[in-house]
């Protein structure tokens, strides 16, 4: 789907962004949504969802802020278009808790005083909650090296560690269900540009 406009001041037309159908799975819920073919799936999910617990850092896939869960996989969704989603689910942070109570992970989190100003807890968390989906148990070296792609400047690592360790320990191949709540309600949306 395209459409054209019309500069005011040269008059010369120009094809708009095309805009592309997509259906996909967020959080337990469907979603519809016409969106730009260039738009990614981190302003997809913050901007048009609602689900700002995606944050969005350098943009370059380098720092991992933006990490979801894609089909079982951690995806840095800053390198992500939304049309790719077509058909395929999708898991955010907000998608953790288990209604307003802490998910066995993020309570670790809390215990092991791995949280500091928390713009990469996102990052860190969906990247846990993947390893877990992949059925096997990390000793603390391959913690390290998984969580590698997520940068954090306050926590020196080593609390997510532990609490990621324990959480491996407390509750093997663990991963919290969908909840339904954790996206808006009206989730038929068309996702434009403005």
């Amino acid at each position: 789907m395209t459409s054209a406009t019309t500069s005011a001041t040269t008059g010369v037309e120009t094809p708009a962004e095309v805009l592309v159908e997509t259906v996909t799975t967020v959080n337990g819920r469907e979603v519809r949504a016409t969106v730009p073919a260039r738009l990614h799936v981190a302003d997809f999910l913050r901007q048009h969802l609602g689900l700002t617990g995606t944050h969005v850092g350098c943009e370059q896939g380098a720092c991992g802020m933006c990490t979801v869960i894609v089909d079982g996989e951690a995806v840095k969704s800053c390198l992500m278009l939304a049309c790719q989603l077509d058909g395929r689910n999708v898991r955010t942070v907000e998608d953790l808790a288990e209604g307003d109570e802490l998910n066995a992970l993020q309570q670790a989190f809390k215990e092991e005083h791995a949280l500091q100003c928390g713009f990469c807890s996102p990052g860190f968390l969906m990247t846990a909650t993947a390893l877990a989906h992949q059925g096997y148990r990390p000793g603390r070296e391959e913690i390290r090296e998984e969580i590698a792609g997520v940068l954090c400047r306050c926590t020196g690592y080593d609390t997510v560690v532990t609490a990621i360790e324990r959480w491996f320990a407390e509750h093997p191949q663990t991963a919290a269900p969908s909840a339904p709540d954790a996206l808006p309600a009206d989730t038929d949306t068309t996702a434009t540009q403005g």
